[in-house]
């Protein structure tokens, strides 16, 4: 087995029909996770009036989740590195599924959110490696096919989860959004156990142990100014978040940029301007995503008076348009790249939350069915699209490293949509309450301000999307793939 670990890179996988299982296998584990990571969204308002909290409070079961996983992300790559990429994502999903049963236990808001940030820790290195696991046994010249199959999930699990724990919410208890991850669990091990090959792992690897202690403080305090912010942005807890994550991020960029070997995040990719470009592009959809996957099934509950669970359906327009052009898509950007497609996502994506700007409580939910399935089908056309340009603008030998970078940063951007929105949310609407207007129009107004934040976004993202050129083959470093030991 040692020998087969330090065999020169091998051919990746030549045909579908020998991806076909190790494929399956990814997709339930990554599926699983990001499931998770808006089931919770649409059981807000019931964790709040269950708990006898308030949103702002609230809010941490998911902003928390999303910087637990941003804090293991960058491990990813040192651990695949070290211990193998299958080995390793078995024991995240193993981690994970303890940490669903945790809490699906918790008694108060304060245990809800201490066992989601573990469930999040247990999660967080499951996409990074499954893209990396993924693009390394592609046949490159079907890179962007294979990763829109693998990333059907990527989109229909963050739709699709508003509408599960609807029910679960609505029918029967909001424990069950955790306690239904234990099946599929077990069954996502037992497949990874069974399908997936063996990769090589490095003989030698360091661990950046100062990257890892400064990394998440950065991200944390950052998230935890903007949440505070809701209140007050001349607070002290505001104060000292936003002053102790600058500080921290300051610092980690430092620390990365001046190590020499294998640092935890690979911020040197950052010195190419192609995938500069495509990264803040990512970063806007996965902002504008996550803001309209966390906002709406609160404005459809509080202030259209909807169940959870008919609130969570409303996600399904976005899950289906999705799931139809994600593969087009991924078909797509093998013949003509990244920019046309993210060009016209984008511009999909931008209109149709301007749409939902428009929408007011009193109107019939039936206007949010074509800017939702306009919003599926923006993400569709370009998100895979996108993630594989990123791999591509990176050097072959760095794919597992810029997959954590590329993952880290997609969860530090969805728990800043969650804060900074809640934030914008919270304060517009004591704004518009102290000019005098009625609580209810208070926050409708103060929920459209949001929208139109997105809209702004959406509208940057097209600009920075018009500059994105097609990364050159990297023929000196040729993807690695299975080496070929199945355990």
């Amino acid at each position: 087995m040692s020998a087969q670990r330090t065999a020169p890179p091998t051919v990746p996988f030549t045909s579908m029909r020998q991806l076909v299982g190790p494929l399956l296998a990814i997709i339930v584990g990554i599926f699983m996770v990001i499931l998770d990571s808006t089931a919770v969204n649409v059981a807000v308002p019931k964790l709040v009036d269950d708990f006898h909290s308030k949103l702002e409070t609230v809010q941490w079961t998911i902003t928390g989740y999303a910087l637990a996983q941003a804090a293991v992300i960058p491990l990813a790559g040192w651990m695949t590195d070290r211990f193998g990429s299958k080995q390793i994502f078995i024991v995240s999903l193993v981690l994970f599924t303890i940490g669903s049963v945790l809490c699906a236990t918790a008694t108060t808001v304060d245990q809800l959110i201490f066992y989601r940030v573990l469930q999040g820790l247990g999660g967080g290195m499951v996409s990074p490696i499954a893209f990396a696991m993924t693009y390394r046994l592609s046949p490159p010249e079907k890179a962007g096919s294979i990763m829109g199959l693998m990333g059907l999930p990527i989109l229909l699990a963050p739709a699709l989860g508003p509408i599960i724990a609807g029910y679960l919410v609505d029918y029967v208890e909001w424990q069950w959004i955790f306690l239904i991850n234990i099946p599929v669990g077990i069954v996502g091990v037992i497949l990874c156990a069974l399908l997936l090959p063996g990769l090589p792992k490095k003989s030698h690897t360091s661990l950046d142990m100062l990257g890892i202690l400064i990394g998440p403080l950065a991200f944390a305090g950052l998230s935890y100014g903007l949440s505070e912010g809701s209140t007050s942005w001349t607070s002290d807890k505001t104060i000292i978040g936003l002053v102790v994550g600058v500080v921290a991020l300051a610092a980690f960029i430092a620390i990365e940029l001046s190590r020499k070997q294998e640092p935890l995040l690979e911020l040197r990719v950052f010195r190419s301007s192609l995938f500069t470009r495509g990264i803040l592009v990512q970063w806007v959809l996965q902002f504008v995503m996550f803001g309209i996957i966390f906002s709406v099934p609160f404005f459809m509950q509080k202030l259209m008076g909807m169940s959870a669970f008919k609130a969570g359906m409303w996600t399904l327009p976005q899950a289906i348009a999705a799931g139809v052009f994600m593969p087009i898509g991924g078909r797509l950007y093998d013949r003509i790249g990244a920019r046309p497609l993210v060009l016209a996502g984008l511009t999909i994506v931008g209109v149709g939350a301007f749409l939902i700007a428009r929408i007011n409580p009193t109107e019939s939910p039936w206007q949010f069915l074509v800017p939702r399935a306009m919003l599926g089908m923006g993400m569709g056309l370009s998100f895979l699209g996108l993630n594989t340009h990123l791999i591509q603008s990176a050097p072959s030998n760095l794919v597992s490293r810029v997959t954590s970078l590329t993952s880290a940063a997609q969860q530090i951007m969805t728990s800043f949509s969650v804060a900074g929105l809640t934030t914008i949310i919270a304060n517009r609407t004591a704004h518009y309450a102290a000019d005098g207007k009625a609580m209810p129009d208070a926050m409708t107004h103060a929920f459209h301000d949001a929208y139109y934040v997105l809209v702004g976004l959406a509208v940057f993202g097209l600009l920075c999307a018009a500059t994105l050129k097609r990364p050159k083959a990297d023929a000196a470093n040729p993807p690695v793939s299975h080496a070929v030991d199945m355990g």
